[in-house]
């Protein structure tokens, strides 16, 4: 049967230690680059909102931590996610290598980014 979680505090608290780490701060990170966003399970993993809307997802697997969508940006930005492209719409991070959490905070910056301007946030 498949995991189920209520908040993303339960969700963060079901993976191991190191793992809990590093969500709680791409969580924190990720909050802090979508001002006045909030966070909530979605599809049963943890998700950024803005004004109610879906902004960035992310997940703990067993290797590695995911994060959906992935935005479109300059030619910059596309080489730097490049290394970390699964699919159009995902990106995959290494668990057991440095967390490029910088990354991360700028594929949240430019989703809040496109939502305040699809929804004039």
């Amino acid at each position: 049967m498949a995991e189920h979680f209520e908040t993303v505090d339960e969700y963060i608290a079901s993976r191991p230690g190191e793992v809990q780490t590093i969500l709680q701060e791409i969580r924190r990170r990720a909050l802090a680059a979508v001002p006045g966003g909030g966070d909530r399970i979605s599809y049963g993993i943890p998700t950024i909102t803005l004004g109610g809307n879906y902004v960035v997802y992310f997940a703990a697997w067993k290797h590695h931590i995911s994060v959906y969508p992935v935005p479109d940006g300059d030619e910059e930005f596309e080489r730097e996610i490049a290394p970390f492209r699964a699919t159009k719409g995902t990106l995959k991070f290494p668990l057991g290598k440095p967390m490029p959490y910088e990354l991360i905070e700028k594929v949240a910056t430019l989703l809040a980014e496109r939502e305040r301007a699809r929804g004039g946030y």
